[in-house]
């Protein structure tokens, strides 16, 4: 009796404490730098009250972040006031934030950090004094200037085509990485590019930033942008970084990351400590083999569904189509149209229908890898000599026996051609995925290029080559028990 008892009071603790347990917050982070670090100081003071955090980083630019929070697929993220108004909301009046967000997305935002990080235009200290570049408005003189700028600040509202706009510029620019902007610059690729204001490499390389003459770029306070419905117990959280991060202390963050050999993590942990905020510095926060072991699995879980799906929907398509040309070339050329979409823009696209993670981007892969699948299908098939189909005709096969017992062997080499193909396009095609909070080996390339960290690309990029050899590999001994070798020496 008294062992019921005890059973039955650990169950109901056991039940009370699973209902008090807090829910999952799921943080995004844009692709860049100081997004990380900010995205990371949410994460902590989050995990720090004993929150469950999910980071969903690398979203790729605004829309890509926005829309991801806006269907429920993350919950929080750091946004800037100047982004919101203008390139999400087009709004002039910054007073109507809150209002708009709240009736039209069930959005809301908190309090600021305590820093504005707006964007502007940088040079060299050489070139400003060669040319007497001080202002915006003194690039007009000088049309010869190379320009280089982030490709999200070409087409963004706030960015350079209404900005060469408003101070009548001549010049053309052209897209890169921001993170390579800088170096661009130091040689002597590129003489101009778009920065923000708390960059740890303006000071680091000694930059001049110009001054906004004409008053283009409004107000870029850093605060939480996160949903309506979001914990109670979360916001609470949020407000803790509220006039808690200065211009100085951002760019040193910043400076930190990109120059001391840091993890994002590392730097806001560091951070939040010095506040007081969290009790102690963790060393838990590098990467190691472990992670690219378990991003390894990830990248090879992407690859192997999508190229599954494509092969089990593109075989029996093929099949299908070898008996109607006419059709089948249609088909091919719609499958090629899909591959002609850019990768990002593609996974993109994705989100409005199917939300951040795996999903899109098994979606996305798919789509990519169906072309050679088909293609290899169809070309194989329709390659087997006319000759031997009506020898297995005369014989007695039937329709069914022909295509399995003797136009299937003989097109094999060619199909597996086609599967091998897609393979290694998805092995490459998946670093992408990490745009979308996918995960896999791209999670180090992005964040690699963020912080210009080549140790950090080779990360992700050396296990993704192993894998697309690896996958030859497979492949070549599936192509030795499947063909037989008079075929695949013909094949060779």
């Amino acid at each position: 009796m008294r062992k019921l008892i005890y059973i039955a009071i650990f169950s109901l603790v056991a039940k009370v404490s699973f209902s008090q347990q807090k829910p999952v917050i799921k943080v995004g982070a844009k692709h860049f730098n100081e997004g990380y670090i900010l995205a990371e100081l949410i994460s902590q003071l989050l995990e720090n009250d004993g929150f469950i955090v999910e980071r969903k980083f690398n979203l790729g630019g605004t829309s890509v972040a926005f829309e991801a929070l806006r269907t429920g697929e993350i919950d929080v993220y750091p946004e800037y006031t100047g982004t919101i108004s203008e390139e999400i909301l087009h709004l002039k009046d910054e007073a109507q934030l809150k209002e708009t967000l709240a009736a039209k997305y069930d959005l809301e935002i908190s309090k600021p950090y305590g820093f504005s990080n707006s964007y502007a235009l940088v040079v060299s200290t050489g070139l400003s004094k060669k040319s007497a570049l001080k202002k915006i408005s003194d690039i007009l003189a000088y049309p010869e200037l190379r320009i280089g700028f982030s490709n999200e600040f070409i087409k963004r509202r706030d960015g350079w085509e209404n900005l060469k706009t408003v101070y009548n510029l001549p010049q053309s620019a052209r897209g890169l990485e921001h993170g390579l902007a800088y170096k661009a610059i130091l040689e002597n690729e590129i003489d101009l590019t778009d920065a923000y204001t708390t960059d740890g490499e303006i000071a680091k390389y000694k930059l001049v930033v110009l001054q906004d003459d004409r008053h283009f770029f409004p107000d870029y306070y850093a605060l939480s942008l996160y949903a309506q419905k979001l914990n109670a117990g979360a916001k609470q959280v949020l407000k803790k970084l509220e006039g808690l991060v200065s211009e100085k202390e951002m760019q040193k963050m910043n400076a930190e990351a990109l120059f001391a050999n840091k993890t994002h993590a590392e730097v806001a942990n560091e951070f939040l400590v010095k506040k007081g905020l969290l009790n102690k510095t963790t060393n838990n926060y590098g990467y190691g083999f472990g992670d690219i072991l378990t991003q390894s699995l990830v990248h090879l879980k992407l690859t192997l569904i999508s190229l599954l799906l494509a092969i089990a929907f593109g075989l029996p398509l093929g099949m299908w189509l070898r008996n109607y040309p006419m059709l089948a070339k249609m088909v091919v050329y719609i499958a090629g149209i899909l591959q002609t979409i850019p990768s990002i823009a593609l996974l993109a696209l994705m989100i409005p229908l199917l939300g951040i993670g795996t999903v899109p981007a098994v979606v996305a892969l798919f789509l990519y890898a169906l072309l050679p699948v088909l293609r290899g299908t169809i070309t194989g098939l329709r390659a087997v000599d006319a000759q031997l189909k009506k020898v297995a005709t005369a014989i007695g096969l039937n329709s069914k026996q022909k295509l399995w017992m003797v136009e299937m062997p003989l097109a094999m080499p060619v199909i597996l051609t086609g599967i091998r193909t897609a393979a290694v396009i998805s092995v490459g095609t998946a670093t992408l995925a990490a745009f979308i909070g996918a995960g896999g080996l791209g999670e180090f390339i992005v964040t690699g290029l963020a912080l210009n960290n080549t140790q950090l690309i080779l990360m992700g990029a050396i296990p993704a080559a192993v894998l697309a050899v690896l996958i030859e590999l497979f492949f070549e001994w599936i192509e030795w028990l499947l063909v037989p070798r008079h075929l695949r020496q013909k094949s060779s």
